[in-house]
């Protein structure tokens, strides 16, 4: 794939083989400011804000996705396949499931948890679009496997199991519910197109979420609290990218 792409101006050498990605562009761009120095922005084609800078002395890249898995396609196609990135950690929210018919996990996922996809379900066309009939969309073993070493050293707990990527926003309760039966732990828009283009690209991926609204139960954080639910994930991130570049 020829490079600065359609969708990202970035000449070969600017991006790191780790990217954190945020749907938001604007919290790629907080993450930045936040956790990183020595910061470099590398893309403002179409506002999809790219940024590479240093996280304990180590290059990490963080970009915006977009929302929805359209959006996931383009972004995280373009960074395996022209920009030779190996890991995208995506950092996103998730709708709970939880309410009086769910089961399974979904029973126990509550408002700010945080949830990590090992495998993923969805009602959307992307595999089948692109004739992926063999892509199985999981996660990346080797990053669960640091994800998992990670965890050992903090005291962060998470949740790890299905997810559930949806092309609509705006759900009725009653598929929720439906969705809700199956052993889900939660709904989010673009995981399945990031774990479908890694397999293809033979590169690695791994999504991990706060949990901020359920809309079955008309629950929701407040913004305060999503702030810190979200700031916890992204530590809990950049850690892990930490991980995966230390000893290059």
């Amino acid at each position: 794939m020829k490079v600065p792409t359609p969708h990202n101006g970035a000449n070969l050498g600017d991006i790191a083989r780790t990217v954190l990605m945020p749907g938001d562009p604007l919290r790629a761009k907080y993450i930045a400011q936040k956790y990183l120095t020595d910061v470099v922005c590398y893309n403002e084609v179409r506002n999809m804000l790219g940024f590479t800078g240093k996280y304990k002395g180590v290059k990490i890249s963080v970009q915006g996705s977009g929302m929805g898995v359209p959006s996931m396609g383009v972004y995280s196609k373009e960074l395996f396949e022209g920009y030779n990135v190996e890991n995208i950690i995506r950092i996103g929210s998730a709708g709970s499931l939880a309410n009086e018919v769910a089961s399974n996990y979904s029973n126990n996922t509550k408002l700010n948890d945080i949830l990590v996809a090992d495998n993923v379900f969805s009602d959307s066309n992307y595999i089948k679009a692109n004739k992926y009939n063999d892509i199985k969309p999981v996660a990346s073993s080797s990053l669960l496997l640091k994800l998992n070493k990670v965890l050992e050293k903090t005291n962060i707990n998470v949740k790890i199991g299905n997810i559930y990527t949806s092309d609509t926003f705006y759900m009725e309760k009653e598929l929720l519910k439906e969705i809700s039966k199956k052993d889900i732990l939660g709904v989010e828009m673009e995981t399945l197109a990031l774990y479908t283009n890694a397999r293809v690209s033979n590169k690695n991926a791994i999504a991990m979420f706060t949990v901020t609204d359920n809309i079955i139960m008309g629950q929701s954080v407040s913004s305060e609290e999503r702030l810190k639910g979200l700031d916890k994930m992204i530590e809990l991130a950049l850690e892990l990218a930490y991980d995966c570049e230390k000893d290059r």
